[in-house]
């Protein structure tokens, strides 16, 4: 990253007193004790720069034989002096000395038993040993939890090179700021990236979109047109949502991805592209390999490498630095931000991650809600907005103005039930019960505009 900006994060990291999560204290080993893959073992010494997967798949960093484990079956990730361990939706569920268990933490000595297999977690005597980069970002990525540090280093391998790579990971997390990032730090950097989202096409148009078309090949071609894998000619093609692609299209994505050429529609002869593929996805594409909504032989094609992205509730420290960056990106001072807002904001949930911080950013500072002795008045109230004085009103409709219709409007409207059910709560002293009559709505409906309130 540029060091003007570096600077500024290492000074965030100073001001908030950054505490990310500990490294991994201890070492373990996965030894078979029973099933087809007898003997086999695996070090877990907190080298890995993201959990551990065990399964069928070869996406998987433990790969069983075993027919009776799921492609994914279980994650296992290293946490204090303790193994954390994860079932990921398995057909024949996950056992730990004889105990079905969904999640839990393992010390060591348990024995783990997936389909056919008997896996036994043994503590190891050697230090631990993992690579950990200093850095506080990569490329536009900005993160230094000890969550984030730990893929930094295979993202600098990754750059360096041209294979294929699948980004995983929920919605928000940054799959394109990272897929970008990949492509500033490689050899193609100068180079075009291009990006396709399976997700805003209509599919039938999504062959032209890809491969391009010839003049007449359709009805309302009126002109030859390039496609995406055309534009991408010698950089970098970032198909987003690759889970999404529709089961009939994903044969002739292969195909070109395998013989670097396309076919436009209507053309008549093959052309020639050069292009790095990076896709991403928020499915869990083995999943959709073994329900047969998407083709094994292109997952393990894309697949060459994998980089999982963790969601924003597990980065330890990263919600209150990624504000600041945040802050400065939208035009904002972020020593403005109240601490009590950040506290409570380190402890929510945020199901849409990194989008949704950025998006709760946004509108406070559209609403004028973090101006100076606007924050929240203790952080056990951080999470809700700070009421808007009445004269406020036309200022935030002026703000309003220079947005598109269907965005504004839907502010205003955010902004409107926001201060009414504030209004209403106060008048019947915070009682939800009396507040929902006086609304005229029932108490469910009104916990529910409530809860959207406080977002």
């Amino acid at each position: 990253m540029p060091s003007d900006e570096h600077l500024e994060i290492h000074t965030d990291l100073q001001r908030l007193r950054f505490d990310p999560s500990p490294l991994p204290e201890v070492t373990f080993k996965l030894v078979v004790v029973a099933g087809p893959d007898k003997g086999l073992s695996f070090a877990l010494d907190g080298s890995q720069p993201s959990r551990v997967l065990i399964g069928q798949s070869p996406a998987c960093d433990f790969r069983l034989t075993d027919r009776a484990v799921s492609r994914r079956h279980v994650a296992l990730d290293i946490q204090g002096a303790n193994v954390r361990l994860f079932d990921l939706g398995s057909s024949n569920g996950t056992q730990v000395n004889g105990v079905r268990v969904v999640e839990g933490y393992l010390a060591g000595g348990e024995v783990v038993q997936i389909g056919g297999s008997s896996l036994r977690l043994e503590l190891q005597e050697a230090a631990p040993s993992y690579e950990l980069s200093e850095q506080a970002g990569f490329g536009s990525m900005v993160g230094a939890s000890t969550e984030m540090r730990r893929l930094y280093p295979l993202c600098e391998r990754l750059a360096a090179s041209d294979v294929p790579v699948v980004i995983e990971g929920e919605t928000g997390t940054g799959k394109e700021v990272l897929a970008e990032s990949l492509h500033q730090r490689g050899a193609r950097a100068d180079q075009p990236f291009v990006v396709f989202d399976c997700t805003t096409v209509p599919a039938q148009l999504v062959e032209a979109e890809l491969f391009g078309h010839d003049r007449g090949a359709f009805t309302g071609a009126v002109s030859a047109r390039e496609g995406v894998f055309q534009q991408a000619h010698g950089g970098t093609l970032f198909i987003d949502e690759i889970g999404d692609l529709e089961l009939s299209l994903q044969p002739k994505l292969l195909r070109a991805i395998e013989r670097s050429e396309v076919r436009p529609l209507g053309s008549r002869g093959p052309v020639r592209v050069d292009v790095r593929i990076i896709a991403a996805t928020r499915r869990d594409l083995d999943r959709e390999v073994q329900a047969g909504r998407f083709r094994d032989d292109l997952f393990h094609r894309l697949a060459v490498a994998r980089i999982e992205l963790p969601p924003l509730r597990a980065r330890k420290g990263d919600v209150s630095l990624l504000a600041s960056h945040l802050c400065r990106v939208l035009g904002h001072d972020p020593a403005r931000l109240p601490s009590s807002v950040l506290l409570g904001w380190e402890d929510a949930p945020w199901p849409g991650n990194v989008r949704e911080l950025r998006n709760a950013l946004a509108r406070y500072w559209a609403l004028g809600e973090l101006s100076p002795g606007k924050g929240a008045a203790s952080s056990s109230e951080s999470t809700a907005p700070a009421a808007v004085a009445p004269h406020e009103t036309s200022d935030l409709v002026e703000q309003m103005l220079d947005l598109p219709l269907a965005e504004a409007r839907q502010r205003v409207v955010e902004e409107f039930e926001r201060r009414y059910i504030h209004r209403q709560l106060e008048r019947c002293s915070g009682n939800v019960t009396r507040a929902a009559a006086a609304a005229g709505v029932v108490r469910r409906h009104f916990q529910t505009l409530k809860a959207r309130s406080l977002k």
